[in-house]
């Protein structure tokens, strides 16, 4: 009588090929390499800002320490600079680049619009030429910018500030939402006013949303750019208060024919990079909303 055995599954042993084995190591040493690269890369990054804090927490005293840390913090420098008109100069900087960021929103998103779901006569010389306007610096135009808005007696140099950085930012806004408003089908607004919504309807629900990483992107840089701008503010704001002048203009102000004052110089930096990093925190989340809306199977 001859016993047949069979293997059960709990005696099956399936061996990886050597070749499997080696592909996971490579592949983990890959990961571990592009980790390590990416950590160096965000510390070369980072210490120009923690060579800032320390800067602005180093004692008078010790300025010309050759230590990198001083024996002590003194963060009175944050708390001092108040006192020198920096509130009036961040008020202003905000005032200047939320204002220009907004008319630039409100002038670009109907004409992004119009120029992506209509096809008129010269609409690419229209493009072209909004494009053409990216090639002038202000620092070309600057002299006949500060002639031109001195003419039109303007009540305070903040308006003219916001109407500049506007006017040049808003080539880059239109540009960027044209290319998301035309790459959204325009079936889906169709099928909405079928539905029952109006043409706005169907634009402020369906494009709106999905256009929002181009909104976002135009948002981000005509504000940072604004935020950033020296040249003009510098030039408009001469005979304005000094508490009237923007960030900017203020922080060189510390930066003296003979001196600098380097504990206000990087407080002033440091406070001067918070509204940024609270408007990337705030609308970070609004670029995967929009790159997620509208998704159907």
């Amino acid at each position: 009588m001859t016993t047949l055995v069979t293997p059960t599954a709990t005696s099956r042993v399936v061996a990886r090929p050597p070749s499997s084995r080696r592909r996971g190591g490579a592949a983990s040493a890959k990961k571990l390499i592009l980790a390590l690269a990416a950590y160096i890369v965000a510390i070369l990054f980072l210490l120009p800002y923690l060579e800032m804090v320390v800067v602005a927490g180093r004692p008078a005293k010790e300025l010309l320490s050759r230590n990198f840390f001083p024996t002590h913090f003194d963060w009175s420098n944050f708390a001092t600079i108040w006192s020198t008109g920096f509130g009036g100069n961040l008020s202003t900087s905000l005032q200047v680049a939320g204002g220009a960021t907004i008319v630039v929103l409100v002038v670009a998103l109907p004409a992004a619009y119009y120029t992506a779901r209509h096809r008129f006569r010269g609409r690419a010389l229209f493009l072209l030429l909004v494009l053409a306007t990216q090639m002038f610096q202000p620092a070309a135009m600057l002299v006949g910018i500060q002639r031109e808005f001195l003419g039109f007696n303007l009540p305070s140099p903040t308006l003219s500030l916001i109407l500049i950085n506007a006017g040049f930012n808003l080539a880059f806004a239109v540009w960027i939402l044209n290319a998301f408003v035309s790459s959204i089908p325009v079936e889906l607004e169709e099928a909405a006013v079928v539905d029952g919504c109006t043409r706005i309807g169907a634009m402020m629900r369906i494009t709106l949303p999905l256009a929002m990483p181009g909104i976002v992107t135009a948002l981000i840089f005509t504000f940072i750019s604004a935020w950033n701008e020296f040249l003009v503010a510098l030039t408009l704001t001469l005979s304005a208060p000094d508490s009237a002048r923007p960030l900017t203009v203020a922080i060189n102000s510390y930066v003296g024919q003979y001196s600098i004052d380097w504990g206000h110089l990087f407080a002033g930096s440091l406070v001067a990079m918070v509204p940024v990093v609270i408007l990337f925190a705030v609308i970070e989340g609004r670029v995967v909303s929009g790159l997620t809306a509208g998704a159907i199977k």
